[in-house]
């Protein structure tokens, strides 16, 4: 397990890095460090603006040549965004490093985790939130399959779909409450109102009566906060998620 002092040593390395490389136009802390809220849990969180016409990738494979050799780097992948590229690397202490990296006309804060370090970023607009109907279809989509699969006797794949059905109840919540419904940054700050039900929607085991029970619970999440965001859809919604999402099983009769 890294230290804090070993996390600072290597973020203050990579930002040596960056104020010495030319090609690089400003720099940023991003996460936890961007609005002091680090802990002993918190990884390197950066971004870089780098100057027009030169490639992103470049930048960043010379700067994973140097992390590499100095810091022993165990992996690293990437994670394209529009223009930017955010590349995310494993150390041998557990500790991850990810570096965000854009043109310069696509540098600058898109939410409160941005504090300038040096360099002058634009004024960009806010990343976009998830879309209400997105996460809607998604939502039914995943009571379906869920009780698709218990029915054809697949208890993982029921588990993963109930598991994605209480995943887009929480995104659909944070929405609702302004909070942010990518990967989860939200949900404990939402209110026991919407989290106590999704317990109930959590799977205990993989035998059948327990899927039904689960895929029950987190239906019943789904249809009330759709209530709440889109009580037209949920009306149009609401007969066939009771039925497919309903712990009983369909007798399925066979024709001689």
């Amino acid at each position: 397990m890294f230290t804090i002092e070993q996390r600072d040593h290597v973020r203050n390395r990579i930002l040596d890095l960056a104020k010495s490389d030319p090609r690089v136009t400003g720099g940023a802390l991003t996460g936890s460090s961007a609005v002091d809220a680090e802990d002993a849990w918190s990884d390197v969180d950066v971004a870089f603006g780098v100057t027009e016409g030169i490639s992103v990738e470049a930048v960043l494979d010379d700067w994973t040549d140097v992390l590499t050799r100095e810091l022993g780097v165990l992996h690293f992948w990437d994670l394209p965004s529009g223009t930017s590229i955010y590349r995310v690397f494993l150390l041998p202490s557990g500790l991850e490093i990810d570096i965000g990296m854009s043109p310069h006309r696509d540098f600058g804060a898109r939410g409160p985790r941005f504090r300038t370090l040096f360099g002058t970023p634009l004024q960009l607009g806010p990343s976009a939130q998830p879309d209400i109907q997105y996460l809607a279809g998604l939502g039914w989509h995943h009571v379906f399959h869920a009780r698709s699969s218990i029915e054809r006797g697949k208890p993982w794949r029921a588990e993963y779909w109930i598991g994605e059905i209480r995943q887009k109840v929480i995104a659909l919540a944070c929405l609702r409450l302004g909070e942010e419904a990518f990967h989860g940054r939200g949900v404990d700050r939402l209110p026991a109102s919407v989290t106590e039900p999704l317990e109930k929607a959590l799977v205990g085991t993989l035998d059948v009566d327990e899927l039904r029970r689960a895929l029950a619970a987190a239906t019943a999440c789904f249809v009330s906060e759709l209530e709440v965001v889109d009580p037209a859809l949920c009306a149009r919604l609401k007969p066939l998620l009771l039925e497919f999402g309903a712990p009983q099983p369909i007798e399925l009769s066979v024709s001689s």
